[in-house]
């Protein structure tokens, strides 16, 4: 073997070891979504659903709100949008009750505002004393707000929250489930745009 032999092996080698190298990495660039092993049900009648799990405290979330909130008055008919909130730790569980607390209370008009007063006025709203004087100073009665903060309706809920939490195996906020059988977010879509555009072509499929 003479040398121009040896070194078109030497270069064939490298090639080769690159291309084994790069080609998960270039499929895992390629994946915008998750399709989970089993699907999940949906909890609301003769609907497909589209979860979004999200935080408070995320301030990608925060970014995510208004788009998302557009987004959803173009789903058809037959789809519905469920939010639902999530807690990775101990410290992000008031704020997890908070989302339902105001959903009991029918007070979800408060959602963005919640969102706007934790990430663009930077008021620590971290915990149930916080919680509940922002909500009272936004009209609510405060007797009425605690009661349903601790209510058996609202830790039911997180439970479920947790629930799926889990069964979607979300690791970050936000994420989008779609019709129980897809999971992705704005790291997987290159994006919150391209993340809602993706769910509408994972809607038609």
């Amino acid at each position: 073997m003479n040398k121009t032999s040896v070194l078109r092996l030497a270069a064939s080698s490298v090639l080769t070891l690159s291309a084994l190298f790069s080609a998960p990495s270039m499929a895992q660039q390629a994946q915008t979504y998750v399709t989970l092993e089993q699907a999940q049900p949906s909890d609301t009648l003769n609907k497909t659903e589209v979860l979004e799990f999200f935080s408070y405290s995320c301030p990608h979330c925060a970014t995510a709100e208004p788009l998302v909130a557009e987004w959803a008055t173009k789903l058809p008919e037959n789809t519905v949008l469920q939010r639902v909130p999530i807690a990775f730790n101990a410290g992000m569980v008031d704020l997890q009750r908070m989302y339902y607390t105001l959903e009991a209370m029918d007070r979800l008009d408060l959602h963005e505002a919640l969102f706007k007063a934790l990430h663009q006025e930077r008021k620590p709203l971290f915990d149930a004393k916080a919680l509940t004087q922002w909500a009272a100073d936004q009209g609510i009665d405060q007797d009425e707000f605690t009661k349903t903060f601790n209510s058996f309706g609202v830790n039911t809920k997180i439970s479920k929250a947790n629930d799926l939490a889990r069964a979607y195996r979300i690791e970050a906020t936000p994420s989008l489930a779609v019709g129980g059988k897809y999971v992705t977010n704005p790291s997987m879509a290159r994006g919150i745009p391209q993340m809602l555009e993706l769910a509408n072509g994972l809607l038609a499929q």
